[in-house]
């Protein structure tokens, strides 16, 4: 029985003693055994992540010797060490020339960022069209919009690369930007926030003389930031983690995105996997700095409407 184990055991064994101790008040064994509980639940959650921090920084003699990191009294240049990430930054070979680790990283936050303003532009325009005008068509426009959301990406990835290869658009970010540019599920998001902003709102900023991108831009956008955030951090995850394009309309090494280049590392480094994990560590840093960033707006967006008042 390991040290984790014994730990374990101890932290629940004093929940009945607690229970006894107490026993007219049952309510501090109960709230003991609800942060035990809580503390075991996050550090199981936790886990794989310490598990890939400290597989960055061992060396390959003891990366599979220890499931975290070796005892103190074995620390030592050989088992703690950069090399996992001088080798991933040293750069390889390509038919193009020599390409560094950072380039992927740099790719990989242009189109991310990139494809997260244009969608978050052109959706929310959409969605203010939608909530606020009222055109000929536009039950049926948005009626076609959710049912388009239906359709399974895979059955449309034969046209999309039809049409992007007769255009010229291979091997270039377009290709992963602009079909993608306007989203049905952002404008219905955005459709159904704006709905909830008071129509007098907007008449008032007609009758003080705002046109209508002003209305969009100054009324209308920073009401509906909590859910423009949520928006912006779902789309920059799912271009962050988008595989099949890069892999499929990018053709040169040098423009490749991390999730490509992170998937043929599994087999380039078969022998020294820390080079893999290292690269795995540094891909998910963006993504969590940013949630970290829009956390408060996060949750204010995901809980916007719950209470009624």
């Amino acid at each position: 029985m390991n040290s984790l184990q014994l730990t374990v055991i101890v932290l629940i064994s004093l929940f009945p003693l607690l229970y006894a101790a107490f026993h007219e008040r049952k309510s501090i064994a109960f709230g003991y055994l609800r942060y035990v509980v809580l503390v075991l639940t996050s550090a199981l959650f936790l886990a794989p992540f310490a598990w890939l921090l400290c597989s960055a920084f061992k060396g390959r003699s003891v990366l599979m010797e220890y499931t975290f990191l070796p005892p103190m009294r074995l620390w030592s240049p050989a088992a703690i060490n950069l090399g996992s990430f001088r080798t991933l930054f040293a750069g390889e070979n390509s038919p193009g020339g020599t390409v560094y680790f950072w380039q992927y990283i740099v790719n990989s936050v242009f189109l991310a960022s990139t494809a997260t303003v244009v969608q978050m532009f052109f959706s929310s325009m959409g969605g203010y069209a939608l909530a606020v005008y009222r055109f000929r068509g536009r039950g049926f426009l948005l009626g076609f919009m959710l049912s388009s959301m239906t359709i399974p990406g895979m059955i449309l990835l034969a046209p999309v690369y039809g049409l992007i290869y007769r255009i010229g658009w291979m091997d270039s970010y377009l290709a992963l930007i602009v079909p993608g540019a306007c989203s049905a599920f952002g404008m219905f998001l955005f459709r159904q926030a704006i709905m909830d902003i008071p129509s007098s709102l907007i008449e008032a900023a007609r009758i003080d003389g705002c046109n209508e991108f002003r209305i969009y831009y100054h009324v209308i956008m920073p009401l509906v930031r909590p859910l423009t955030s949520v928006f912006c951090l779902v789309t920059f995850l799912g271009t962050w983690n988008g595989f099949l394009g890069p892999q499929i309309f990018i053709k040169s090494q040098a423009k490749l995105t991390l999730p490509v280049v992170l998937s043929q590392y599994v087999g380039l480094y078969m022998q020294d996997y820390g080079v893999f994990l290292a690269g795995t560590l540094l891909a998910i840093l963006p993504p969590a700095i940013l949630f970290f960033a829009l956390q408060k707006e996060f949750v204010s967006g995901l809980t916007r409407g719950a209470v009624k008042g």
